[in-house]
């Protein structure tokens, strides 16, 4: 009985050393086995491995690709105009042992706040030896390109491989872009003014072609009119000449008609004559119809 009581803690204890000594890896993981702050084993293949407990303890790292936001950073390029950069970088770390030992018990934090210091430094210096045209074009895969293989060394010493580098967004500082949409304003009320100025010189050149057309138009009206007008009076004169031929007494009558027509109208009925004057001939009867008095 007394032994059985002494082999329960001891077996119970023994579990316990051997479940505390084993730990899994995950295969998107690596792992350190730290003995007082010294590596011991570095574990990268995922499945079981094992420790001393109590003495040796286990820190994770992630083996997968990591991303990291570089915050926004202004830069100066080759023709000095300021812009805004964002850009963000996947890494990996690749050597545990060296990351350990750049970092310390910092971590992942420290080594990400390491890796801004390099990104932002290749990213300055590389956009700060093209001008702002190359930066802002679409076709800046060169220049990533650039910032990435300048990181690389520098990012190796940490135990990390940079992946890739990109930029994100390119903007021009709020001031600058107050500045540019100003200009550009301007720049589009100007070619606005000009337009109208344009518009306004056309209409008046049309306006006076118009014109003068109106004009040429109603002066070849006018001129054919005219024109008709005579040759109307030279038929009408031809054709009472020809009447006039050949019976005089009656053009006479006619036009003694015409006379008494436009003078005895009902606004000119008064009219001062001589009873015998000859305007009143053929208003007088001599028992001769047709034919004038004497």
């Amino acid at each position: 009985m007394k032994k059985s009581t002494f082999l329960l803690p001891v077996l119970v204890l023994a579990v316990i050393g051997v479940l505390s000594s084993i730990f899994i890896v995950d295969e998107r993981e690596k792992a350190l086995v730290l003995q007082f702050g010294r590596v011991v084993t570095i574990k990268e293949d995922p499945g079981l491995a094992f420790k001393i407990p109590l003495i040796q303890q286990v820190v994770r790292y992630d083996d997968r690709i990591l991303s990291r936001e570089v915050g926004p950073m202004e830069i100066t390029p080759l023709d000095d105009r300021r812009l805004v950069v964002d850009a963000f970088a996947r890494y990996r770390i690749v050597d545990l042992g060296r990351f350990r030992e750049a970092v310390g018990a910092g971590g992942i934090d420290f080594a990400e706040s390491r890796l801004d210091s390099i990104l932002r430094a290749k990213t300055r210096e590389v956009l700060g030896s093209v001008s702002s045209n190359d930066i802002l074009s679409s076709d800046r895969a060169a220049l990533m390109a650039r910032i990435r293989d300048g990181s690389v060394e520098e990012a190796r010493d940490l135990g990390l491989q940079v992946i890739d580098v990109r930029l994100k967004r390119t903007d021009l500082p709020q001031a600058n872009l107050e500045a540019t949409f100003a200009r550009m304003r301007a720049e589009r009320e100007r070619e606005a003014a000009d337009e109208i100025a344009r518009g306004k010189e056309a209409a008046q050149r049309i306006r006076a072609q118009a014109d003068r057309t109106v004009v040429e138009l109603i002066s070849d009206a006018k001129r054919q009119a005219e024109i008709i007008r005579g040759e109307a009076d030279a038929e009408r004169n031809a054709i009472y000449a020809e009447a006039y031929g050949r019976d005089p007494e009656f053009f006479e009558f006619y036009r003694s008609l015409n006379a008494y027509a436009r003078a005895l109208k009902g606004e000119n009925s008064t009219m001062v004559l001589s009873p015998d004057s000859e305007f009143f001939n053929y208003l007088k009867s001599s028992g001769n119809s047709g034919s004038p008095a004497n």
